[in-house]
């Protein structure tokens, strides 16, 4: 049996709840300090050229490969939104190696570029790769139904049934309507199985809303928790959710 922990967090661009404070050093501190072997992250700069001249601190590495170093040795950066002083997306930290991932568009016309992240990792102790999918859903309702209708496409056309898979992330699903699209397709969220609801976790100083989720299939959850309070309070505009997982599935491809 192969046990792991995963993270998810949206980093907010490295900015603090008011965005007027850059604080991605400390939070890769804290990210380092929970030992997450597997990390999700949404709303990440891979370059921002104008932050990049006003804080003195703006790292020189894209922020996904900043916070990687030397600690998790494989990353990758899904780019979605292409503005004029750079790039936003989702990324994955691993310190397993990843054996191939593709980003998926799910955007909507007129509307911030959306996409799903999916991730083939080679996670040790098991002969299948472990399938992940890093989401942030739209602000709309309509877009969120959409996002989640072809999110359960994507994990039943190219996701073999019998295979290990997380789907995390920030789904903005305050109302919970793209939750029970997502159990109907045969996920699980991982929180909610321990803990009877959903984990809440926005906004990070005192969290109410129910955004970001780790949705499994084919794995057993060992516990799930909420990052909230400092230093994590002080580091995003959302709290951190983090579950250990635990993979027995050596005959999934």
């Amino acid at each position: 049996m192969a046990r792991f922990t995963l993270l998810t967090l949206n980093i907010n661009g490295g900015f603090d709840l008011s965005r007027r404070r850059f604080v991605l050093p400390a939070l890769r501190d804290a990210v380092r300090g929970v030992g997450a072997d597997i990390v999700l992250l949404q709303e990440v700069l891979g370059q921002h050229d104008s932050h990049a001249r006003r804080h003195g601190d703006w790292p020189s590495l894209a922020q996904q490969e900043y916070l990687a170093q030397a600690l998790w040795p494989h990353n990758a950066y899904a780019r979605n939104a292409v503005f004029a002083e750079g790039h936003q997306g989702n990324a994955l930290l691993s310190r397993f190696p990843i054996a191939h991932w593709a980003n998926h568009e799910v955007s909507v016309a007129g509307h911030e570029p959306r996409g799903l992240m999916h991730v083939a990792i080679d996670l040790p102790g098991t002969t299948a790769p472990l399938h992940l999918v890093n989401v942030h859903f739209g602000l709309h309702e309509s877009h969120r139904r959409f996002q989640a209708a072809r999110l359960c496409r994507l994990v039943e056309d190219t996701i073999p049934a019998s295979a290990p898979l997380v789907v995390g992330g920030d789904f903005n699903d305050w109302r919970g309507r793209a939750h029970g699209l997502l159990l109907a397709c045969g996920l699980q969220e991982a929180f909610e199985g321990e803990h009877g609801r959903l984990a809440r976790t926005f906004p990070s100083r005192a969290p109410m809303l129910p955004l970001d989720r780790i949705y499994v299939r084919n794995l057993q959850v060992h516990c799930a928790r909420i990052l909230s309070g400092r230093p994590w309070s002080k580091l995003s505009d959302h709290a951190g959710l983090l579950a250990q997982l635990n993979a027995s599935l050596p005959n999934a491809t």
